[in-house]
């Protein structure tokens, strides 16, 4: 169980760096007036932060 609560926690890190990264990129495209890509790291953003939560939640749960 060590094991995975360990691996739990950096999968919840490396989101919430991907999640930063992609809120990064999302500012570039609205300055750069792209609908487009904008739409897309909005999508990313909020399937990301799906994906923190649950496994924040499999991991408060006893993992």
């Amino acid at each position: 169980m060590v094991n995975r609560k360990k691996r739990l926690q950096k999968g919840i890190e490396s989101l919430e760096k991907q999640i930063q990264l992609h809120e990064e990129k999302l500012k570039r495209a609205e300055e750069n007036d792209n609908i487009e890509l904008a739409g897309y790291y909005k999508k990313e953003i909020e399937a990301k932060k799906r994906d923190k939560e649950e496994k924040q939640r499999i991991l408060d749960k006893g993992g």
